[in-house]
């Protein structure tokens, strides 16, 4: 554990205590500084505090960082639903439930640990915590992800990912009824600007996003919906038809507003709230391939929670409208 101590100079303007604490530790990102805070590893004057809190001078600050820990991740046999594989990329349909890569509380049971014992010559891929990974679903969506087994089709595919070229169909559910059958969002997402885990549209610094979408089914309070990703920013989709009106079932991190539990169905309210996970499937993905040339598209069903959600659904609704 190497501790450092800093005292905030009188006479200067007033200073947040995580911007302060980035600059004396030579640049440190403002979100790691902000994680030493929330664990306890930050003292002003012997007491834990905030990130928000402003110094004013005088302050006595006290900074503990531990250890860093072995990164490499460990190769587990995990069993992979594979959809093609060949000595340049491997194409999987990922469960909901499993997280894509390590990180802090998911040292294991990741893609990234099942890949590194599928296939012997992942490592070091994408640097040694993404080894293969191009790009990512979120723990709770289900679907087809491509990694890559060497640094060329690595290149090659993080540069069709960069320009937007990759085709990606996803299908959700959502509480709500768009008044049209199909339409555009467009605007920045960014970090949201309180809740550190969230992404939002009211960001102070975001990128540019634009999902596309149409109505698949409207049942009645609930709409499947198929929506096509024009750029791939964290939770794009989560958070477009959030503040659109129309949140997705069983979301843990995006609100529903309460809509769950004006549900007057039993069984449909048991069957959201048991997802455990957001309503939200990657179907279809469509890339060039990396050595080849040749044009590849994989889709997959809704896994066996969503169909049967719609299956219900649908029961409920016998005339529910198709598109």
């Amino acid at each position: 554990m190497k501790t450092d101590s800093f005292t905030y100079p009188g006479g200067c303007e007033p200073m947040r205590l995580d911007l302060y604490i980035s600059s004396q530790l030579g640049g440190e990102t403002r979100a790691a500084v902000q994680r030493l805070i929330e664990a306890g590893n930050v003292l002003v004057d012997g007491h834990p505090v905030r990130s928000s809190l402003k110094l004013k001078g005088g302050e006595q600050v006290t900074v503990e960082i531990p250890e860093p820990t072995a990164a490499e991740p460990k190769p587990e046999s995990i069993p992979l639903d594979v959809l093609y594989e060949d000595h340049d990329l491997i194409v999987i349909n990922k469960p909901a439930g499993m997280v894509v890569h390590p990180g802090p509380g998911n040292s294991g049971g990741t893609l990234v640990n099942a890949l590194l014992a599928h296939c012997t010559d992942l490592s070091g891929i994408g640097g040694e915590l993404r080894p293969g990974i191009v790009h990512r679903l979120d723990k709770g969506t289900s679907g087809v992800l491509v990694a890559a087994k060497n640094d060329r089709a690595h290149q090659a595919l993080s540069a069709q990912f960069h320009v937007h070229s990759v085709k990606r169909i996803y299908l959700a559910l959502v509480f709500g009824a768009p008044p049209l059958d199909s339409g555009k969002i467009e605007g920045i997402i960014g970090r949201h600007p309180t809740e550190r885990l969230r992404q939002s549209g009211k960001a102070r610094n975001g990128k540019h996003a634009v999902t596309r979408w149409r109505v698949k089914e409207r049942y009645n309070r609930i709409t499947l919906m198929e929506l096509r990703l024009e750029t791939g920013r964290t939770h794009q989709i989560r958070v477009h038809l959030t503040e659109a009106g129309f949140p997705l079932l069983g979301d843990p991190l995006y609100p529903d507003g309460g809509r769950v539990n004006n549900l007057g169905d039993p069984r449909l309210k048991k069957m959201i709230t048991s997802l455990g996970r957001q309503a939200l499937h990657a179907r279809t993905l469509g890339f060039i391939h990396p050595v080849t040339g040749e044009y590849l598209e994989f889709s997959t069903p809704l896994p066996e929670d969503l169909q049967s959600l719609c299956d219900y659904l649908t029961s409920l609704s016998p005339s529910a409208s198709t598109s």
